[in-house]
């Protein structure tokens, strides 16, 4: 199942089931569909609802909120893919380089990617996102993949002079501008995607694809990333965990290419779909 996001006409927030290129929205299968506070609870009836839902009632919007409200945690994964550590001339790391952003990051399909204007490189990061189901703490490996409700395709824009070039390599702040972690476009269910181990990943700019690999180059897969982070902290259900990215960014190329204003922004991940976003200067 691909459940989204999307704000209705009276500016309400509802949930629907993405079906034949549209939407079902949840209150036309479920007599008290659940809220965004109820969703993780209440996921396998939804998934039991839009078993049989098959037509769309409604055209696909252009733009979808976040398929996550208000994640409590945002975590992130750096120099994951064995050949974007390559790339970056780093040494493969023996345990995962954690890192967060901030909820006010968060954007969704279609909306802008604004390029502050305290920042000259801003870079992009095609990233598999992980979407924690239910309460996890000190889980194994083995068991891990039943703690994620799905995933979704996430896009880790990067102020490479921010995290970088700052007093002390600022990674929190370069990571956190506003619009800086768009998500989307929907939320693929796990028992709808399989096995996560290996997915194509690609980052468009515009037409052209400027990263290309798949979720078997990461250096700590997926059960390996839940178990190490549940060992140090509770997961908590909704929590995003956005798993590194593929070889290829801007920092990286010769020379360097950094995100413009008119750039558009495809973020591409097989069995879950494309997540766009424009990049726009920030007002004066």
């Amino acid at each position: 199942m691909k459940l989204c996001r999307y704000r209705d006409d009276a500016a309400e927030d509802r949930f629907a089931v993405v079906a034949d290129g549209g939407l079902i929205p949840l209150d036309q299968l479920m007599e008290s569909p659940p809220t965004a506070a109820t969703i993780w609870q209440r996921l396998p009836e939804v998934i039991a609802a839009a078993s049989d839902a098959k037509t769309a009632t409604m055209t696909m919007p252009a733009c979808l909120l976040p398929p996550v409200a208000s994640p409590e945690k945002i975590i992130c994964i750096g120099l994951n893919y064995l050949d974007h550590a390559i790339e970056t001339g780093a040494e493969p790391p023996t345990e995962p380089i954690v890192f967060s952003k901030f909820n006010t990051a968060l954007v969704g399909h279609g909306d802008p990617i604004v390029l502050p204007t305290l920042s000259r490189e801003v870079d992009y990061e095609a990233e598999l996102v992980v979407v924690i189901g239910r309460t996890a703490k000190h889980v194994s490996s083995a068991e891990a993949l039943t703690c994620v409700a799905g995933y979704s395709c996430g896009h880790d824009v990067s102020a490479r002079d921010w995290q970088k070039g700052r007093p002390g390599g600022q990674w929190l702040l370069g990571k956190s501008f506003d619009s800086f972690a768009p998500l989307g476009p929907w939320m693929v269910t796990s028992d709808e995607l399989g096995d996560p181990s290996d997915l194509r990943v690609r980052m468009f700019l515009g037409d052209e694809v400027v990263q290309d690999s798949t979720t078997a180059q990461l250096i700590f897969n997926i059960p390996q990333l839940i178990a190490h982070l549940s060992s140090i902290m509770t997961l908590k259900p909704g929590d995003l965990i956005f798993t590194g990215t593929p070889p290829g960014v801007g920092a990286a190329r010769q020379p360097p290419r950094f995100l413009q204003a008119g750039d558009v922004c495809g973020v591409e991940i097989d069995g879950i779909g494309r997540l766009i976003n424009a990049c726009v200067d920030e007002p004066a």
